[in-house]
């Protein structure tokens, strides 16, 4: 029996994740992993108990929704909730992060991103990954790991 590979097992639970989105522009999900252990996951969608865009449409302000918390920032908030250290840990994410993530995955200490697909990639963005040698490297999710319809 031939098992996937770390990144393709990682990366299908951010794709898995991405299917929990409630923002209608882009679906996205986020796997934050130290040591080959998931220690949370997130995907862009509203505040707990906030309206949806599924529900209430995208609230765009600047060619951005506004209504949605991204993947990235979901799972790093979710260990600042549970008191879980993200210092030297990795991220796989389905799309190249913002700006803003990009920064507060730095600040996180995390030390590498994967991502699926290039989205936007920001050039400021790239330039601080390097300022702050954080590896980013693209590991596109193959077809035979997971059928997402």
């Amino acid at each position: 029996m031939n098992r996937i590979s770390w990144d393709q097992y990682f990366m299908a639970q951010s794709h898995l994740l991405a299917l929990r989105s409630t923002c209608t522009r882009l679906t996205v999900g986020a796997t934050i992993v130290r040591d080959k252990r998931i220690i949370a996951g997130g995907y862009n969608g509203s505040i707990a108990g906030g309206d949806h865009c599924i529900d209430k449409g995208c609230y765009v302000i600047d060619n951005h929704c506004v209504r949605t918390i991204h993947a990235e920032m979901n799972a790093l908030l979710q260990c600042a909730k549970f008191g879980v250290p993200t210092e030297g840990a990795e991220v796989y994410v389905t799309h190249f992060p913002c700006l803003q993530c990009c920064k507060a995955l730095i600040q996180a200490g995390i030390k590498t991103v994967y991502y699926a697909k290039d989205y936007k990639n920001h050039p400021y963005a790239i330039e601080l990954f390097d300022q702050a040698n954080v590896n980013v490297e693209k590991v596109e999710l193959a077809e035979s790991v997971i059928d997402l319809r």
